[in-house]
């Protein structure tokens, strides 16, 4: 896949990852929480001042559309006015000459295009009115900006020509004018309809105007609010915050292994804050932590004690041990002048004696490690042990097909020669006892980068899946998965009934003393054992030496 191709995988990982709140930390939902409730409450708060003031500014038109109405309305009923009087016929009558004529203080109705009214004074600007005849004829007209008439288009008077007479103004949207609040009344003293409206466009400005402002406002208060919500939820779970990396410092601990110095308080909790959830989480915790130490603590004095009686046990029965075995060494160099079934019995018990031997030993080695007793450092030819360990496998197991796979170069370690030997020796016994004859068993070395990697393989039935977790455990068994055969004696099966479920124990914890690791692979048909050292820098002075006959 090109590189382009395979970009997009991360991306959409991470997108998805963004929008699941599951996956966010508490930080994150606590924050997120506040700026939605802020938000909805904002918004709540907006909506309701919203409609509110449209409903007072309607209501406040409105009342401007009656009294415009009615005003309307009363101007149409009344008189026409007299015709205006000339300029000098004015003037002579201001001398009080007898030619005086009453002066003209009405408005004049024929000024413009539309009902006379619309010049009446007092009429808004932007006002629309229209006079609808029972023979259908409209005469209607607009107010316009500088105080003028103007003429509205028949779409718009035959909008304003619908509008039913009512008390109650009502919303039209009007052609070329815009929206409009208009009310029609009947004419006192005749049959026409008196149709008067003013524009909702300072209502709608207004709203608009409170809108935006409350969105400008709110964005800022979220903001304020997502910063503060910040620090004030970064202070507050601070102590979570302790809590969190005090666990994780004691999780980083070997538990498993030995003794463990495990802090009295893993988090300070204060005495005033106890009942909070913070508190009561770092009391639970501390308690629990008193409660692990006592139970570590307990463990490893009674491991500690059980390691000093395997120890103690397997230096003191070494010397009963090493007197039967003389004895019988006696016995035996006299056994044809003992009787037949007393000459096999002495013959069992120095078996047996060398079985207890090799037992007694490798418990005396595990209790050793365990112990941490400081192993011998010094540069070893890993090569040359593997070639001499398959060769005594070979003679041990001639009814095996044994193989090799060696590097070109030899692969150096640092280490104790005599417990690698007892590592190999260990693993080929293992394959030789528990598989049938025939089976293959291959040893592979190699050297990855600075580490020396060996591989014990062998073609035999597996190791069965509920025993793998535990094969490297001391007297671990694996009869019931692996074919049971006689053998030569091994150093972890001295005798031909089997093994003493110590080898693998033994390899395992050889190997932790060399700072190296271990791993088994098993199915029906191939099980591999790899062990993993640290390889040595420089192998130059080292003699790679593999004999011809052991393979």
């Amino acid at each position: 896949m090109s590189p382009g191709a395979a970009g997009p995988g991360p991306r959409t990982g991470s997108h998805s990852r963004i929008l699941a709140p599951r996956t966010w930390s508490l930080r994150m939902r606590l924050l997120f929480t506040q700026v939605v409730l802020l938000a909805v409450v904002c918004a709540s708060i907006g909506i309701a001042t919203e409609f509110a003031l449209q409903r007072f500014l309607v209501r406040q038109l409105d009342n401007q559309v009656v009294e415009a109405g009615k005003r309307s309305a009363a101007i149409f009923e009344l008189p026409r006015p007299m015709p205006p009087i000339p300029f000098e016929a004015s003037r002579d009558s201001d001398k009080g000459g007898d030619d005086y004529a009453p002066r003209n203080r009405f408005f004049d109705p024929e000024a413009g295009p539309g009902p006379g009214f619309l010049n009446a004074p007092g009429q808004a600007t932007r006002t629309v009115g229209a006079v609808v005849s029972p023979s259908g004829d409209i005469d209607a007209g607009v107010i316009t900006n500088d105080g003028g008439r103007a003429e509205i288009s028949a779409a718009a008077a035959a909008a304003l020509a619908k509008v039913p007479p009512t008390r109650t103004p009502v919303t039209i949207e009007l052609d070329g004018q815009g929206k409009y609040r208009v009310i029609a009344l009947h004419a006192r003293h005749g049959d026409e309809t008196i149709v008067t409206g003013l524009p909702t466009a300072v209502v709608d400005d207004t709203l608009l105007w409170v809108v935006g402002m409350f969105c400008v406002l709110a964005v800022i208060a979220l903001i304020a609010a997502a910063t503060a919500g910040v620090l004030v939820i970064r202070r507050q779970l601070a102590p979570l915050s302790r809590v969190t990396t005090a666990a994780r410092d004691v999780a980083a601990l070997e538990l498993d292994k030995g003794e463990v110095n495990l802090p009295s308080r893993i988090v300070e909790v204060d005495p005033e804050g106890v009942h909070t959830e913070v508190g009561q989480l770092g009391t639970a915790l501390n308690t629990m932590l008193d409660r692990v130490a006592g139970a570590l603590s307990a463990r490893h004095a009674s491991e500690t004690r059980v390691r000093q009686f395997v120890a103690d046990a397997s230096h003191e029965l070494r010397t009963p041990l090493a007197a039967i075995r003389g004895y019988t060494e006696l016995a035996q160099r006299k056994r044809r002048e003992l009787p037949d079934d007393v000459a096999h019995a002495m013959s069992r018990v120095e078996s047996e004696t060398g079985r207890m031997t090799h037992l007694v030993e490798d418990l005396l080695l595990l209790a050793r490690l365990d112990s941490g007793r400081a192993l011998v450092r010094e540069s070893v030819d890993l090569t040359r042990l593997v070639v001499d360990a398959v060769s005594d496998a070979h003679i041990a197991g001639l009814d095996h097909d044994w193989a090799l796979d060696l590097p070109e170069e030899p692969v150096v370690v640092v280490g104790d020669e005599a417990r690698l030997q007892q590592v190999l020796v260990n693993l080929l016994a293992n394959a030789r006892i528990h598989t049938p004859a025939g089976t293959a068993v291959t040893t592979s070395l190699s050297r990855e980068g600075d580490t020396a990697v060996l591989t014990v393989a062998d073609g035999g039935p597996g190791i069965a899946a509920d025993l793998l977790p535990e094969i490297f455990e001391r007297f671990a068994r694996g009869d019931s998965s692996r074919a049971r055969r006689g053998a030569a004696p091994a150093a972890s099966s001295p005798s031909p009934s089997g093994s003493t479920g110590l080898g693998l124990a033994i390899v395992a914890a050889v190997v932790k003393a060399h700072e190296g690791k271990i791993d088994v692979r098993s199915e029906p048909g191939r099980t591999e054992f790899v062990v993993r050292l640290p390889a040595h820098t420089d192998s130059s002075q080292v003699t790679h030496r593999v004999s011809q006959s052991s393979t």
